[in-house]
């Protein structure tokens, strides 16, 4: 009798999860049933804003595999629409809601992979039907929000809650789109994801294409029209809103792996090991938005989101659940992102960070530009390192440019990874031509200055955490 692998969630974890153990494994060894309850299976919800401004044309676009590709060319028995209501792992089996035509199904289990996801922060005030306002988490999410920007009356003000990732894209989604924008947070800065110095580069740019950001600013609730969002409810007074999009961030989505008893950790995750097998629950595997990782840099179990941790983790999962070996090492934060024509990368820890991690640390910032100053298209780079002292150890790395500084971050990334010194870094074989970078490349200048910061630190003693 083949063995029965089910699969929690039909997106980039879930689904490359199910594909890696198919590749190994074929349906006369072993069953695979996928459960989703959204319209899509293996979708990029990070290129959503660019549907929504247009600069992607078809919401399809999205999709990198369809239920009919899993179905036909992997053999997996897809199931969308489908919300899965409880786990008993006692019996080994799952229990579905079918979503659309109603009823309940229970499938059993040898293997389970928990690919949930994570679902959005949503204060009690955003809890409404009230139309003209919508999260951004999935592709049937982004589609209802289509529709409404283009329905009758067309909106002409939005407000945007939230200035992570999300809130900043979509804010700049929405200014393509037309509207007129206000883009809300609670902080005292947007993109928290990066130091405030470097946040304060992002907001003078989002402010450049009309952007009006309102920091240190609460929301409390929702104004209404004839059923229609019509204002914002902030602790500043009332923003004006034909429609409203949320940008609060997300949580691990585990309520229905806590309710069968697996293992959640600090961060909100559930706990795997490097395998990606849940602690303590043999047979069961979790990969994706819903489980934590290990930072590399400061060794703590972090939660982070992103559509490369997921498919990496699925993937690794699916080698093991077929027979092979795969392990997932960790994190160190590495981001990036678009806002205007800005491009923002980090990797590894902030200063707030290395300093909860009880690091000693310098800081620096140096200014460069992304090519040759003298070739035409130059333009101003800005670059942070974090080093620990007295090692010299890189700990994060921040980069704010208008081109060729997104991919930066990866030659940073790739640094801390391995460890290396400030340092060792001024040494690093970079490519040049004037059309690409300066002749001192500006992940060298910014090692350089870095060196001379523990040097003077060294020298005068100079206090924990201090910037050179």
């Amino acid at each position: 009798m083949a063995q029965r692998l089910v699969v929690i969630g039909g997106d980039a974890a879930g689904m490359a999860a199910a594909s890696q153990a198919r590749r190994r494994r074929d349906r006369s060894d072993l069953e695979i049933v996928a459960f989703e309850q959204g319209h899509h299976t293996s979708y990029s919800a990070c290129g959503i804003p660019y549907w929504i401004s247009g600069m992607v044309a078809d919401r399809d676009q999205l999709v990198a595999r369809n239920p009919a590709t899993f179905r036909d060319e992997f053999d997996i028995d897809v199931r969308l629409r489908h919300e899965v209501t409880a786990i008993d792992l006692d019996r080994r089996e799952v229990v579905a809601r079918d979503l659309d035509r109603g009823g309940e199904v229970r499938e059993r289990f040898d293997d389970l992979v928990y690919a949930a996801g994570a679902v959005p922060t949503k204060p009690g005030w955003a809890d409404t039907d009230m139309g003209g306002v919508f999260g951004v988490q999935t592709l049937d999410d982004a589609g209802a929000l289509r529709d409404w920007l283009d329905g009758d009356p067309t909106p002409r003000r939005a407000v945007v809650v939230g200035g992570g990732y999300i809130g900043v894209e979509m804010a700049e989604a929405l200014v393509q789109r037309g509207l007129s924008v206000t883009l809300v947070e609670k902080a005292d800065q947007p993109m928290a994801t990066v130091d405030p110095d470097m946040a304060a580069l992002v907001a003078t740019a989002m402010r450049g294409i009309g952007i009006d950001i309102r920091t240190g600013v609460g929301v409390t609730g929702l104004d209404q029209r004839d059923g229609r969002v019509s204002a914002v409810v902030t602790d500043d007074g009332p923003v004006p809103a034909d429609v409203v999009v949320l940008g609060l961030g997300v949580r691990p989505n585990t309520a229905l792996a806590e309710a069968a008893g697996l293992p959640v950790g600090s961060s909100g995750g559930i706990r795997v090991d490097r395998r990606m097998r849940v602690v303590g629950a043999p047979g069961v595997w979790a990969a994706g938005d819903c489980v934590e990782s290990l930072h590399l840099v400061s060794r703590l179990p972090v939660h982070v989101p992103l559509g490369t941790h997921a498919n990496k983790q699925g993937r690794v999962a699916g080698i093991n659940l077929g027979g092979g070996y795969a392990t997932f090492p960790g994190v160190i934060g590495t981001a990036v992102t678009k806002v205007c024509e800005l491009e923002v990368g980090r990797t590894g820890l902030r200063e707030r960070d290395a300093t909860a991690s009880g690091f000693e640390f310098v800081s620096v910032v140096a200014e460069s530009t992304n090519r040759a100053g003298y070739y035409p298209g130059a333009r101003p780079m800005t670059v942070k390192l974090i080093a620990e002292r007295p090692s010299g150890r890189l700990l994060g790395a921040q980069i704010v440019g208008w081109s060729e500084a997104a991919k930066r971050i990866d030659t940073l990334a790739v640094a801390l990874w391995n460890g290396m010194t400030v340092d060792e870094m001024t040494s690093l074989d970079l490519g040049y031509a004037p059309p690409y970078a300066p002749v001192w490349d500006p992940v060298l200048i910014a090692a350089r200055k870095a060196v001379d910061a523990l040097d003077r630190s060294r020298g005068q003693n100079e206090p924990v955490g201090g910037r050179g």
